[in-house]
């Protein structure tokens, strides 16, 4: 939902969070036109999937829900699994991490909330990587 508000600049609320799907879109950012190839993926991949797509990116948005201390919990592996794969010799310029962003979705649903924002801010502070809430 996250990656098809950010293209369209609209909520779709009728979104099925099972489909992997690689979205195209341009932007201008800071005045330059950005070409993106966004994968979003279904979150049930195994470790091999994880790292294969780990390395096809070149920036990443880990995204949990507030509503779910497990997706949360998997936040501290995914951004250890980038810097890692990242900084491998085996890729060309391994040496420059990629942009990592840790986003906290579902804002919106205190009464459902299992993760508070400190919790975010920790990690992302622990991590050194930025850190947002959103709805």
């Amino acid at each position: 939902a996250l990656t098809v508000r950010f293209i369209t600049r609209r909520f779709i609320g009728d979104y099925d969070p099972t489909l992997e799907m690689i979205y195209r879109h341009m932007a201008v950012i800071d005045g330059e036109m950005v070409h993106f190839e966004i994968l979003d993926t279904a979150g049930q991949e195994d470790s091999l999937q994880i790292e294969e797509k780990i390395k096809w990116g070149d920036g990443f948005a880990v995204v949990y829900s507030v509503t779910d201390r497990c997706s949360f919990d998997e936040v501290m592996r995914l951004c250890f699994l980038i810097n890692h794969i990242h900084s491998s010799p085996k890729r060309s310029g391994g040496s420059e991490q990629p942009p990592v962003v840790i986003v906290g979705n579902k804002k919106d649903l205190q009464f459902d909330r299992m993760v508070s924002t400190e919790d975010g801010e920790n990690l992302s502070k622990a991590l050194k990587v930025p850190f947002y809430e959103i709805s």
